[in-house]
């Protein structure tokens, strides 16, 4: 707008001759020491004092001597002043950043970063940390920024803090309580040792092998330990020095003769390597084999005792085969009497295999071997007494018995007629070397006594002889055929 009033203009034009006289005479008091401090009043802001001491030069001999980095920026984020600790954190010459700026020690994510705090900082202080490459190696700077009063202006003060070492001493932190927390979760035992073959970290599983505390003792102070490797047997202090320098030991077996609980173990070592290839120690993992070792024996006696086992039965079903065919006539009748005996025998098996080959009811057995020839099996048998546990060797000759005494009874006997019925009684003292079945059949044909011995009588009376207190004793009463089996007491759980 223009000015028409030629007084006015000349009042104006005065008074800024007047202010700019004032401002070189405080320019030239600065400049030569003679002011001590600026008040400078803003209509909408408190007044802010400056003190001035030096002159200008003791800012800059002030800054330079500063370990920190430091910049001023114009109001439109020109680069006015940094100082050498600045250069030095950024790795660009001072002349450079003054002519280029800062993004030439900068990438642009810390640039980014920065441009927003600088214009946080026209409106108060704010700081924030970036993240920058210096030749190669990661930094991290924090940023405090301020508002700059420049005459009638506001620029920004920058102040760079380098907290490389303490963003790498957090980083270290943070790994460190890492590698405890997966140490102190491991199942297995976890030890780790210092160049000295001392121990420094080990977990709760390391109780198993050792009652007493092992943090801070030497290695083969603490664990006694037969380490076989290579062919040769070594003791644990032996073994981490030979980790130490470098030899890494994976799947290796010991023996821990005075361990609490783990007395078989397995080892895996390896050097433990912080930075480079320099070895700061070693780290052992120690595995219980304890509960596999018996295992694997189990599994030995299982096989030993599943080949005896199977011996037996391809014995008694040959002695079966070769008795049946001498006591049957006929091809059909060999066949039924033979399958018949096997899939008693099978039935007896399979029962023993559904429990682990561990014991097996005599109430089971019954039932098992009479059910195929009586549906009606509630009805016409009857099982009294206490029940009782045989183990395999007696538990198949009862089978044998029973599938016997089962058949006889179905051609002859109780079974064969419908007012037949079989009472089946158990008992088992434990002041006699044996337990007893007793089988007595009522309402069927009358018995007669046979004529000849058969394969099935030999069966009945014979399968329970391989002990002393074995036996069994068959009666062909008129009413019904009666027999009481004697299991030796070794044979019953």
């Amino acid at each position: 707008m223009a000015i028409d009033d030629p007084d006015m203009m000349k009042r104006e034009m005065k008074e800024l001759q007047i202010r700019l006289a004032e401002a070189e005479d405080i320019i030239r008091a600065i400049r030569e020491g003679e002011i001590d401090a600026l008040v400078v009043r803003h209509p909408k802001r408190e007044e802010e004092v400056f003190t001035i001491e030096g002159g200008t030069e003791s800012y800059r001999t002030f800054m330079e001597a500063m370990d920190i980095g430091a910049a001023a920026l114009s109001p439109s984020g020109q680069v006015l002043y940094v100082n050498s600790a600045l250069s030095r954190l950024l790795g660009v010459e001072r002349e450079t950043l003054q002519r280029e700026g800062l993004t030439a020690g900068l990438d642009a994510a810390a640039m980014q970063a920065l441009e927003a705090l600088v214009k946080r900082a026209h409106n108060g202080r704010s700081h924030c940390e970036i993240r920058f490459s210096q030749n190669g190696d990661e930094r991290h700077a924090l940023i405090h920024a301020a508002p700059l009063e420049l005459w009638q202006d506001r620029g920004v003060a920058l102040s760079f803090t380098d907290i490389t070492h303490r963003m790498a001493m957090e980083q270290a932190q943070q790994s460190e309580q890492m590698a405890l927390a997966i140490l102190a979760s491991a199942a297995e035992a976890v030890i780790v040792c210092n160049p000295l073959g001392i121990i420094t970290h080990a977990n709760d599983a390391v109780s198993a092998i050792t009652a007493e505390p092992v943090t801070g003792k030497p290695f083969a102070e603490v664990l006694d330990l037969a380490i076989k490797a290579g062919g040769t047997e070594m003791q644990g202090g032996e073994f981490i020095r030979h980790v130490i320098r470098g030899h890494a030991y994976q799947g290796v077996e010991a023996t821990a003769p005075s361990a609490p609980s783990a007395r078989d173990l397995l080892i895996s070592a390896a050097p433990l390597k912080v930075s480079g290839e320099k070895i700061a120690g070693c780290v052992v993992t120690l595995v219980d084999l304890t509960r596999r070792k018996i295992v694997e024996k189990q599994q030995l006696l299982l096989m030993g005792e599943l080949d005896h086992r199977v011996k037996n039965t391809l014995a008694l079903v040959l002695s079966i085969s070769n008795r049946t065919a001498s006591t049957e006539e006929t091809i059909e009748g060999f066949r039924s009497a033979f399958s018949g005996r096997m899939r008693a025998l099978a039935a007896t098996h399979n029962t023993l295999a559904e429990r682990s080959w561990s014991s097996i009811p005599m109430r089971d057995i019954v039932l098992t071997e009479v059910q195929p020839f009586e549906p009606n099996i509630k009805a016409k048998l009857t099982i009294g007494g206490t029940d009782f546990q045989l183990l395999p060797r007696a538990a198949i000759a009862v089978g044998l018995i029973v599938h016997e005494l089962a058949t006889n009874a179905v051609k002859y006997g109780a079974l064969s007629s419908e007012a037949g019925h079989i009472e089946v009684s158990l008992r088992h003292d434990y002041d006699k070397p044996y337990a007893e079945l007793s089988w007595v059949e009522t309402g069927g044909p009358h018995v007669l006594p046979p004529t000849r011995t058969g394969f099935g009588r030999t069966v009945i009376t014979r399968s329970m002889q391989y002990s002393p207190h074995g036996g069994a004793d068959l009666d062909y009463r008129p009413e019904g055929v009666s027999c009481t089996i004697r299991i030796p007491a070794e044979d019953v759980v």
